[in-house]
């Protein structure tokens, strides 16, 4: 059995996707900061007959990570899926020109240095595997830059950039590498960007590999 591990576990598009995995028949392994709400989570998901675990964990530091992401393969199973979800703080987006050098400092730790220490982490055990998923979800300013949240709008191009690298380089060693982009609101009336629908998504995108950028929906124009 494989392990669905999901960085930035929460009450909507994290748990809706940590329910589609394990309803699959993979193992999950929550990651967030916040032990007390990582037990809800994991709670909720064992309740549906789930094998599931909490990992308290922080993308700003990469040692929790590494340890977390660690002990969840040791513990629930190789991970054969990652998730990097986390949401951005409020900070992260000042507008660009009241944004400084050190302002960008978090957010690229967040949404870089976090990354790149989960693949570097997992990737050994998905090539043992001889397969693999990497997923990443980010908002629109990934792919249109908005000058309102500047923190954020430099740290997912760079995100971005390095997930398509990963892409090219990993697809010879079956290990899909994948964005979803979210334009909107995540609700959970939304015909296209419910918790329920985007976690449908990205089961697909898992199972079916193809491209690597997808859209919820169409980007405002």
């Amino acid at each position: 059995m494989t392990t669905f591990a999901l960085i930035g576990a929460g009450p909507g598009l994290g748990l809706a996707a940590a329910r589609r995995f394990g309803t699959a028949g993979h193992h999950v392994a929550l990651l967030s900061r916040n032990a007390e709400h990582l037990d809800a989570l994991a709670a909720e998901l064992d309740g549906g007959g789930i094998r599931v675990r909490g990992f308290t964990a922080d993308v700003l530091d990469p040692a929790s990570l590494t340890a977390a992401l660690d002990t969840a393969a040791k513990e629930l199973g190789p991970i054969e899926v990652l998730q990097f979800s986390p949401v951005p703080r409020a900070d992260f987006m000042k507008p660009v020109l009241d944004t400084s050098a050190t302002d960008l400092d978090d957010p690229l730790a967040f949404s870089v240095k976090g990354p790149v220490t989960c693949v570097h982490t997992v990737l050994p055990g998905m090539r043992e595997l001889g397969r693999g998923t990497l997923l990443f979800v980010n908002g629109s300013s990934a792919v249109h830059p908005n000058p309102k949240v500047a923190g954020t709008s430099v740290a997912f191009a760079a995100e971005s950039a390095y997930a398509a690298m990963l892409h090219d380089a990993l697809a010879p060693e079956n290990i899909h590498v994948a964005q979803l982009i979210v334009p909107g609101a995540i609700r959970s009336d939304s015909e296209h960007s419910s918790p329920t629908v985007l976690a449908e998504r990205l089961y697909a995108i898992h199972t079916e590999r193809g491209v690597f950028r997808h859209y919820a929906e169409p980007m405002p124009t």
